[in-house]
């Protein structure tokens, strides 16, 4: 997915940020260079952090390359 644009907001601990209707995003703490934020989404809504999608993406194109294609 290439992202064209972002939207880049400043917010303080305990400010949220909504996302439609149903999503709900709350920065909780900052502490050095670690943000702790909190995530409110209907259960249909699947919430990966980007790197464990990254490594999900490695393991399946290494599943590619043992397994012979159809």
């Amino acid at each position: 997915m290439e992202v064209r644009s972002m939207l880049i907001l400043t917010r303080r601990p305990g400010e949220s940020l909504l996302i439609g209707d149903d999503i709900e995003i709350t920065l909780i703490n900052v502490e050095g260079r670690q943000v702790k934020v909190g995530v409110k989404a209907p259960d249909h809504i699947t919430i990966l952090r980007g790197e464990l999608l990254e490594r999900q993406d490695d393991a399946t194109e290494s599943e590619k390359d043992i397994w012979p294609r159809a």
